[in-house]
C-alpha cells in the first residue's frame, strides 16, 4: 500500500540524490572544526541569510535554544509567543536548561506578537524582576507568513528597549518562496536565526543557526554543553547542502498543493477548513470519537495527527496524485459519521 504521511513535513525521506551526496561527502572532525563539508554549509546559509557565520547543529529545539542562551544570561528573561514552538513545543528547555524566564506574549491571527502589549511586558530595572534581553518571533507560524513591514517594527522595538531579537525559523523558506523574496530579506532585522533542513527542504536531520560572530562563538560554546558537538558530520551537512541546491524552489509545489488539498477537502459537507499560506492546510471534520477518524484514514493508507483543528502538512514526498485519494478518504468519512 502507497503511505500517504500529512502528519509533518519532517517525515519526508532522503531523495537517491541527496543519498549520493551523502555517502561522497568529505568529512573531517566537526568538534575541532575541519569538517569541510559542515564549513561550506555553515558558510553558505549564513551567506544566503546576510550573516557572519553559521552553526549547524542536529535539531531545530538546539538551535533555538543555544540562540537562546547565547542572548541571554541566567535569571534573563525573554519574551516569546504564547503559542510559538520555542515556548509550546520544546520541552520547556529555555527555562529548564538555560534558567531563562519566558515571559509568553499574546499572538495576532498571523502569528505577529502585540508588540503594544510587549511593551507593557518588559520589566524596569528592579532587582524583584528578571532582566528582559530577548524578543523571539517565529516565521512561519502554523504555516502562516509573517507580514512583511513586521520584522522592521519589530527591530524597532527591540532597539528602543535594547533586547535581541531572535527567529526561529525552521520554515522561512517556506516564506520566503511564498512571499517571492530573497531568504536575507526575510533576517534582515534579525540578530540570530535558527533555519531547519529536515523539514521543507527535506534532509534527514539538522538545523543551521546564523549571526554575528561573537552570537555564534557564544552558540557553540553552549552547543557543546548542550551535547550537540558531531563528528563527522559532513555525511548530514552535504544532505543540507543538497537540498538548499534542489528544494527550496520546488517548496511552491508543496504549497500548491496545499491550496488544492485545501480547496477539495472545503467542498465537503461539514468540513471547515481555514485560508492556506503555505504548506499547512487546518481542518475541522465532523466531529467523531477520539481516535476513529485516524484509524480510518491509517486502514486507507494515509497517516494524520490528532490535532483540533487537524494540521495536514504537504512535503516532497507527497505528489499531485495524492490529493484526490485524501479527499476521496475524508469524504467517505464524512459520510460514515452520518450514518
Amino acid at each position: 500500500m502507497n503511505i500517504i504521511d500529512l502528519r509533518s513535513d519532517t517525515v519526508t525521506r532522503p531523495t537517491e540524490a541527496m543519498r549520493a551526496a551523502m555517502a561522497a561527502a568529505e568529512v573531517g572532525d566537526d568538534v575541532y572544526g575541519d569538517d569541510p563539508t559542515v564549513l561550506r554549509l555553515q558558510h553558505h546559509l549564513a551567506e544566503l541569510a546576510g550573516k557572519e557565520a553559521g552553526l549547524f547543529l542536529p535539531s531545530g529545539t538546539q538551535s533555538n535554544l543555544t540562540a537562546l542562551m547565547a542572548h541571554c544570561g541566567r535569571g534573563d528573561e525573554a519574551l516569546v509567543g504564547a503559542k510559538a514552538h520555542a515556548y509550546w513545543y520544546e520541552g520547556g528547555g529555555m527555562a529548564v536548561l538555560g534558567s531563562i524566564q519566558p515571559q509568553p506574549v499574546a499572538q495576532h491571527a498571523d502569528g505577529t506578537l502585540d508588540l503594544a502589549l510587549a511593551e507593557k511586558l518588559v520589566k524596569p530595572d528592579d532587582v524583584h524582576h528578571g532582566v528582559t534581553k530577548l524578543l523571539c518571533l517565529e516565521n512561519t507560524w502554523f504555516g502562516r507568513v509573517m507580514p512583511e513591514a513586521y520584522p522592521d517594527q519589530a527591530r524597532a522595538f527591540c532597539d528602543r528597549h535594547g533586547l535581541g531579537l531572535h527567529l526561529d525559523g525552521a520554515r522561512l523558506f517556506n516564506a520566503a518562496v511564498q512571499q517571492k523574496r530573497p531568504l536575507a530579506d526575510l533576517t534582515a532585522a534579525f540578530d540570530s536565526v535558527s533555519l531547519c533542513l529536515s523539514k521543507g527542504l527535506g534532509a534527514p536531520v539538522g538545523s543551521v543557526l546564523v549571526g554575528s560572530k561573537d552570537l555564534i562563538k557564544r552558540a557553540h560554546r553552549w552547543r557543546k554543553v548542550l551535547g550537540g558537538g558531531m563528528r563527522q558530520a559532513g555525511v548530514l551537512a552535504a544532505a543540507g547542502l543538497h537540498a538548499l541546491a534542489h528544494h527550496v524552489d520546488r517548496l511552491a509545489e508543496d504549497h500548491h498543493h496545499a491550496e488544492l488539498l485545501a480547496e477539495g477537502l472545503g467542498r465537503l459537507p461539514g468540513m471547515t477548513v481555514d485560508t492556506v499560506a503555505t504548506n499547512m492546510v487546518f481542518v475541522r471534520p465532523a466531529p467523531a470519537e477520539p481516535g476513529r477518524l485516524q484509524r480510518f484514514m491509517r486502514e486507507r493508507g494515509i497517516l494524520i495527527g490528532e490535532s483540533n483543528p487537524l494540521r495536514l502538512v504537504l512535503h516532497l514526498d507527497i505528489q499531485r496524485g495524492d490529493i484526490e485519494p485524501v479527499i476521496a478518504a475524508f469524504a467517505a468519512f464524512q459520510q460514515s459519521q452520518q450514518g
